[in-house]
């Protein structure tokens, strides 16, 4: 039976970058997607004619555009400062929230373990903040009903998250072949516009950095298996 998948992502094309190839197998499957952008997108851009406020309407649009070309059923926005996440009580009860609603069966979201990634990646903090906080939430968090009650007079029930799928780790145990979903992805990623201006170089970049030895097309994926 077709089950249901949330994507927890700091930043605006962050799901896109790390899962997008996947959501795209998933939706093709009869799966149900959803996405939860924990920041506004306030920030990067090299563009000094560019104001806050324009910057955020822009990439929440960029954001919602990827997810139609992805299949996504739609995008759930916190909007926190970008740059400023705090993992903090206030975090972790919408993002419980979040996943009470959407009822996902998988967690896709960044992993927090680590700040250097492969030693050529910073970890964002913000990446870590929402790693966590998914994290967090799936376990133990969502699955109890003393956590959150007032989500209870909501209508809003436990819910126990059954596997998880972390994004940029130092850990990857499963291999996700996006062959045939590469030029979704790449079309999808092409939809933030205020990220990558040069859309021939983006793709030529993106292809380079998924494509295995062997000529396919991967995402790679620390999996946690919830049995319990």
């Amino acid at each position: 039976m077709p089950e249901t998948a949330l994507v927890i992502a700091a930043h605006p094309d962050d799901g896109d970058f790390g899962c997008a190839g996947y959501v795209c197998q998933l939706v093709a499957k009869g799966w149900t997607v959803d996405f939860l952008v924990c920041t506004n997108g306030a920030k990067g851009t090299e563009d000094r004619t560019m104001t806050r406020g324009r910057l955020i309407s822009l990439r929440r649009e960029e954001q919602r555009e990827a997810c139609r070309r992805l299949g996504v059923r739609e995008v759930h926005f916190l909007d926190h400062e970008d740059g400023e996440l705090v993992y903090d009580r206030a975090l972790l009860e919408q993002v419980v929230r979040c996943i009470r609603e959407v009822r996902p069966h998988t967690v896709l979201t960044h992993d927090p373990t680590d700040i250097i990634i492969r030693d050529s990646f910073i970890n964002h903090p913000d990446h870590r903040a929402t790693g966590a906080a998914a994290l967090d939430a799936v376990y133990p968090t969502a699955r109890d009903h003393l956590n959150f009650p007032e989500h209870l007079a909501e209508g809003l029930e436990p819910h126990k998250v059954r596997e998880v799928l972390l994004w940029n780790t130092n850990h990857p145990n499963v291999d996700i072949d996006i062959t045939a979903q590469v030029d979704a992805k790449i079309h999808a990623l092409s939809a933030h516009a205020t990220q990558f201006g040069n859309q021939e170089d983006f793709a030529a970049f993106s292809r380079e950095r998924w494509r295995s030895d062997d000529g396919r097309y991967l995402e790679h994926f620390r999996r946690i298996e919830l049995g319990f």
